[in-house]
């Protein structure tokens, strides 16, 4: 009775519905040319009924994200601590990012938002952060997260012998269990970026707790972690040296805000940027920073470059029209269009574009002629003979040392800002040195008087480290020495005020007050670039402190879609 299987059954139906039968039967009686113009009319009309039906359903039916598909990416470098407490290499902190979750994390937006955390409440006087954990938060390896693991976490994260990174935004907060889901944080002064620290990934006490400080960084647990993110290494590829070259990631159904749409994650480690864009132009990998495209999406970067001066080291740059002139001799135009390629923003200040909206920052006509005037105003002559800037009552003569990193980059732009200077007829020599050494025996012990260099901003907001009195000494990073009492009151406040427009506020009147005062020639903020897949969605970059900021929306990235009525479609 219910068969289909070929046209005398269907038009036996016709029996059985009498309208349908007499309407078969007329057909019969008709014409064979008849007969074909009533069957073609008639399949018109069904065409024509479905295809209203259709259109009338896709009106109502929304497209939303599907399960499926993978990106390869490319990363220069190799990683060997993905740990949320001793990451320390790019590579590290992108494998990282995406294996381990904090209480807090990102929204698919980019808008900071609990992840780990159901909810968080804070106290009047803003020193007591307390956060309620989600009722299926787990470990990939199905373990529950309790309090204990996050108080665990921090704990290991304060420890001096463990030499964490971590360790300055955690020091002196007290964390503890209230009970297995309720976690409550103390901190000696009211300070609002907290929130930004709380997104710290989460160690499964029951795996590390018997690890020691010296064991750390060597347990098997380090390049195949246990952690509560969007993904979970699957397996972990490396050369006959041991070195790893290769890390595939799979969706983590563990996730406490669901498995992420994409099933899985792989990274490719390479040794150059080079070998990073060829393998992309060869489509080797669908997927990096740092290339250059047209197709590239392109950020500000929230770092700032500049020189940075050490009055302790050369007197003439306690000197406000020196620093002044100084500054203004560099076309921060040319550099970014010659040096950078026109991928970065000039900057004269010390907050980058994308905290506070970006000023635009032109040149003089003249560049050399305008700083020439501001030393003669000062006070100071150009001596034909030696062919330096004396100023003959203070007994002083201009002349720099340069330091900077021996990066290509860095190489190229120390050159340019050598250019601008010379064309005003300071002398300028260089030194360089590779970036580790860099940092201890020149950045740390203050010795230098010039240093070309970048600061890298968090998306925290907070400028106190660089720019404070307080911490003009190792291991401040207050590398200009620079001491300003509005500028250290700004800075408490911005700490301290949970109010985003207020925040924004105080960061421009900060930028102006440190900008009028020259600690530093600020040259530029780089952008940061990122090609990938056309098919892939929901990447969201609005600013990125350090690479692996773009992989904070990882989770709620996809390349498939379906079309269902709004009351089926999930909502993440």
């Amino acid at each position: 009775m219910g068969r289909f299987t070929d046209l005398g059954t269907s038009f036996s139906l016709g029996a059985r519905i009498p309208l349908f039968g007499k309407l078969v039967s007329h057909i019969r009686t008709l014409s064979p040319g008849d007969r074909f113009i009533a069957l073609t009319l008639g399949a018109a009309l069904i065409l024509a009924i479905l295809t209203g039906l259709y259109a009338l359903e896709r009106q109502f039916l929304v497209e939303v994200p599907s399960y499926g598909g993978s990106v390869t990416e490319g990363v220069v470098g190799h990683p060997r601590f993905v740990n949320p407490l001793l990451a320390l290499s790019d590579a590290d902190r992108d494998l990282t990012a995406l294996t381990y979750a904090g209480l807090m994390g990102y929204d698919r937006d980019g808008a900071l938002a609990p992840v780990l955390a159901e909810s968080y409440s804070v106290s009047e006087d803003g020193k007591t952060y307390t956060f309620r954990l989600r009722a299926n938060a787990r470990f990939s390896d199905g373990t529950p997260l309790t309090a204990e693991d996050v108080v665990f976490t921090v704990g290991r994260a304060q420890d001096p012998g463990l030499l964490s990174p971590r360790l300055a935004d955690w020091a002196n907060i007290r964390a503890e269990a209230v009970d297995s889901r309720t976690v409550r944080f103390t901190l000696p002064k009211a300070y609002a970026p907290f929130l930004e620290d709380a997104t710290l990934g989460i160690l499964p006490a029951h795996v590390w707790r018997d690890i020691s400080n010296e064991e750390f960084a060597f347990s098997p647990y380090m390049s195949n972690p246990v952690g509560s993110g969007p993904f979970k290494v699957t397996s972990v590829t490396r050369s006959r040296e041991g070195v790893i070259e290769r890390y595939d990631l799979s969706a983590a159904s563990t996730f406490a805000l669901g498995r992420p749409y994409l099933s899985a994650f792989h990274f490719v480690f390479f040794e150059t940027q080079a070998e990073v864009a060829e393998a992309y132009s060869r489509g080797r990998i669908e997927s990096a920073y740092g290339v250059t495209s047209p197709s590239a999406l392109r950020v500000p970067y929230s770092r700032i470059f500049g020189v940075f001066w050490n009055a302790s080291a050369n007197p003439a740059f306690a000197r406000p029209e020196v620093r002044k002139a100084l500054s203004v001799a560099l076309d921060r135009q040319s550099l970014v269009e010659d040096v950078l390629r026109g991928y970065a923003t000039p900057a004269n200040g010390p907050v980058p574009p994308g905290l506070i909206p970006a000023e635009v920052v032109e040149s003089p006509e003249n560049p050399t002629s305008v700083a020439a005037d501001i030393l003669e105003a000062g006070g100071w002559t150009y001596d034909g003979e030696t062919r330096m800037w004396v100023e003959k009552k203070a007994n002083l003569t201009l002349s720099i040392t340069l330091s900077t990193s021996n990066v290509p980059e860095l190489r190229a732009l120390a050159e340019r800002v050598k250019s601008d200077w010379e064309r005003l007829g300071v002398s300028v020599s260089m030194e360089f040195h590779e970036p580790n050494d860099l940092v201890a025996s020149v950045i740390r012990p203050r010795k230098y008087e010039a240093l070309l260099f970048g600061m890298v901003v968090g998306r925290d907001r907070d400028l106190f480290a660089f720019w404070d009195s307080s911490q003009r000494n190792d291991p401040g990073l207050n590398i200009a020495l620079y001491a300003n009492r509005e500028a250290d009151e700004l800075l408490d406040a911005i700490r301290a005020e949970s109010d985003p427009a207020q925040v924004k506020v105080d960061l421009e009147k900060l930028n102006t007050v440190i900008a009028a005062d020259y600690p530093a020639a600020f040259t530029h903020s780089p952008d940061f670039l990122y090609v990938f897949p056309e098919d892939l969605h929901g990447v969201a970059l609005s600013s990125v402190a350090e690479p692996s900021d773009r992989l904070l929306t990882a989770a709620y990235w996809y390349e498939h879609t379906e079309a269902l009525w709004p009351a089926f479609a999930p909502v993440r």
